[in-house]
């Protein structure tokens, strides 16, 4: 599903007063989003630390713990948890958020299900999954991919940026004994690329030339 050529073009143009409009937009968006967060955390500690993880969270290969893979983002097992999400989340976010609403919000979507029904399928059933990471991880995915689809080296430098800061959580993408879910930042990774295969801006195709046989060829 390529995403065709729209108001959201103009914004894609690096450097251009749309572009950066477009990137302070995004970023006011997603500071707004973290609140929602630390709101729900809060929540979660005023009626028993942990009681929403447990009824909301996934929790693997078993059918009660299926809506975890739409409402596990939005938890987390707490505050540190969160601290350690929210800065990601607002930089990788706003970037990918920059890049047009209605394929940001299709692409999270791609990337939540990926993530939530991979862990799900082949993750610890004697573990409660929460937390945005694996949305952070598939939005550094989507960007990444976007330099390569589109063509883009803003989207493929960006990527690589975030990476170099966030390098120590690179690996967390790999089996570990941490209490963490590498299966959900992969899966999240792997969402997120397929987000921006499937919903990457198609550069438009050039007018085809009209000839005319009966044209009189004229040299310059």
């Amino acid at each position: 599903m390529g995403v065709p050529g729209s108001h959201d073009d103009a914004a894609a143009k690096v450097g251009t007063e749309a572009f950066f409009a477009s990137i302070g937009r995004a970023f006011v968006a997603m500071c707004a989003v973290i609140p929602v967060l630390f709101l729900i955390e809060a929540i979660d500690q005023g009626v028993g630390a942990g009681s929403l993880d447990v009824a909301a969270g996934i929790i693997p290969r078993r059918l009660d713990g299926l809506d975890g893979v739409i409402f596990s983002p939005f938890l987390h097992a707490g505050w540190d948890h969160l601290y350690g999400n929210s800065v990601p989340l607002i930089l990788v976010g706003t970037f990918a958020l920059a890049g047009g609403t209605r394929r940001f919000l299709w692409s999270t979507l791609v990337i939540i299900l990926v993530s939530g029904f991979g862990v799900w399928l082949v993750g610890d059933p004697s573990s409660v999954v929460v937390g945005a990471s694996g949305v952070v991880f598939g939005y550094l995915g989507l960007l990444f991919a976007r330099g390569f689809v589109e063509r883009s080296w803003w989207n493929l430098g960006v990527a690589a940026f975030i990476g170099l800061l966030y390098w120590y959580q690179i690996y967390n993408i790999l089996p570990t004994d941490q209490p963490v879910s590498w299966q959900g930042h992969l899966l999240g990774l792997l969402g997120g690329v397929i987000a921006a295969i499937a919903f990457r801006r198609r550069r438009p195709k050039p007018a085809a030339a009209f000839y005319d046989p009966d044209a009189t060829l004229t040299d310059f």
